[in-house]
């Protein structure tokens, strides 16, 4: 689905919230309200945060958005992300944690605001699909593997979040069972509700049951605690003295964050036949991290459950998302009947969420389809892992794989042989340049040695991905040396988009 070059002004001139869109506001408001809290908890700040970040950025966005059923807010990747960026320098849930992961949310927002008013939309096409699929699906295991001990109530001990999650696993004397009884009622709740009805509101009615069952039954467990409950105050005051350490990873969240609302808006847009603007999604995600820093919250991006969620319950504009951000507005003060909830029931949520990005079977196939790009995926992914907590490096040292995979494409030709009477057939598979003619050079060299009855060399480059000038020129020159020797070289089967080239170095032996 091509982008448009629609002008980026905010769409005021809306049409009237149809009942669809009402419907779908509060539909996806409920099933925000629950995962926001778990989303604040991921990210490392108090579970009133993701409330503060589900509300105004919401509303704001839908005044910017290309999409019109896109839903911004809160989601598990741009939550582990602000946690890497912060937890390694910073105690999480402290004011300072959570002063600067208001300003990181500011900066993101910064950036991706600048990228959409520069129409830079393509940027969001530089991080290649091997590295998403290997960053995703690691960051789904350190999502999965923070939640662990959440679902088994067992207390951390500052192992780390993969040591964590193993210490979790192995005492199942520490297990507390009404923490994982309420996991899975949750987990039941969640996946089999999509089977009743696709509009089932699983995570509410499990929200509500085990905060029913909580309370009635005085559980001991681990719970969510005191919430403020109080609306939104405007954060006008931040540490900048942070900006520098927090430039690279809001940069990596500007982008990466921004690959998730990205897919959201191309897909729907195939599917309604709708254009749709990389430039404009990205101030609408721009205008929501500012808001979300200016709200005291964390980094937002679009929510592919929620999204979905708000097709299938008939949104048709974006007053849908508007409406969902001012519900959850309004549900602030009541929020604090939330505080005897069981925490077990935030990792649940949070961990049938991600369940869907855990794809190491698609990376392992990747592997055997495409050896290059399988170590890519692959690499990013153990990077990503090894780099926990601080994953943002996991996708620089994926882009420099995918660079250097790159490079070794372009430093790789292959080429067969084979012999047609007195003529050698050399037909040469890859990007020609002057880097790459050596490997034909030796290779027609050395047929030449095995047979010499030849007396004529065909270069056949109907293979050629690519033929720049340098490389028409490297051959020419690799022709005039075998030809002084006494065999005529010809070149057949220029594919269209080298005959350019080819014309200007190659038109004798053509």
């Amino acid at each position: 689905m091509a982008q448009t070059t629609a002008p980026i002004t905010p769409s005021f001139t809306l049409p009237r919230p149809s009942a669809g869109d009402v419907v779908a506001g509060v539909s996806v408001a409920l099933v925000a309200i629950p995962q926001s809290l778990a989303y604040a908890e991921l990210a490392g700040l108090p579970a009133q945060y993701g409330l503060y970040a589900s509300a105004l950025p919401s509303v704001f966005a839908a005044a910017f958005v290309s999409s019109r059923q896109l839903q911004t807010g809160p989601v598990a990747l741009t939550a582990l992300l602000t946690f890497g960026a912060l937890s390694a320098t910073t105690q999480p849930f402290s004011d300072d944690y959570i002063a600067k992961a208001a300003l990181l949310a500011l900066m993101v927002g910064a950036v991706r605001v600048l990228l959409g008013v520069l129409r830079m939309g393509r940027v969001a096409y530089l991080l290649s699909e091997p590295v998403l699929l290997g960053f995703t699906t690691a960051a789904a295991v350190l999502i999965t593997a923070s939640q662990l001990p959440k679902v088994f109530d067992v207390a951390g001990d500052d192992r780390g979040v993969v040591g964590e999650a193993a210490h979790a696993l192995t005492h199942p004397d520490q297990w507390r069972w009404g923490a994982i009884a309420f996991a899975v009622l949750v987990a039941a709740l969640m996946l089999g509700g999509r089977k009743l009805h696709r509009l089932f509101p699983g995570v509410l009615v499990a929200v509500l049951l085990a905060l029913v069952i909580s309370t009635a039954t005085d559980y001991g467990g681990t719970i969510v605690g005191e919430l403020d409950g109080g609306f939104v105050s405007l954060q006008l005051s931040f540490p900048w003295s942070s900006l520098g350490s927090l430039t690279l990873p809001a940069i990596a969240i500007a982008l990466v964050g921004f690959a998730e609302p990205a897919s959201i808006a191309r897909t729907f847009a195939a599917e309604d036949r709708e254009p749709w603007s990389a430039n404009r999604e990205f101030v609408s995600q721009g205008v929501a991290n500012l808001v979300a820093g200016l709200s005291g919250a964390f980094p937002v991006g679009g929510s592919f459950s929620r999204s979905a969620l708000n097709r299938v319950a008939g949104a048709t504009s974006p007053w849908a998302g508007a409406i969902t951000g001012l519900i959850v507005l309004a549900a602030l003060p009541i929020t604090t009947v939330l505080a005897d909830l069981p925490s077990a029931v935030l990792g649940a949520i949070v961990i049938v969420a991600v369940a869907k990005l855990m794809r190491l079977h698609a990376i392992v196939a990747l592997l055997r389809t495409n050896v290059v790009q399988g170590l890519v995926a692959g690499g990013t992914f153990m990077a990503t892992l090894a780099a926990s907590p601080s994953v943002q490096w996991g996708v620089v040292i994926g882009i420099g794989l995918s660079i250097a995979a790159h490079l070794y494409r372009e430093l790789t030709v292959s080429a067969s042989t084979h012999v047609e009477g007195d003529d050698l057939i050399i037909s040469p598979k890859g990007v020609v340049w002057f880097a790459t003619v050596p490997t034909l050079d030796e290779r027609l060299r050395a047929c030449l040695v095995d047979h010499p009855e030849v007396d004529s060399v065909t270069i056949d480059l109907g293979a050629v991905g690519r033929l720049d000038y340098s490389g028409a020129a490297s051959l020419a020159r690799l022709a005039a040396e075998t030809a002084a020797s006494g065999i005529p070289v010809n070149v057949t089967n220029v594919p269209p988009a080298c005959e350019r080239a080819a014309r200007i170095h190659l038109s004798d032996l053509m």
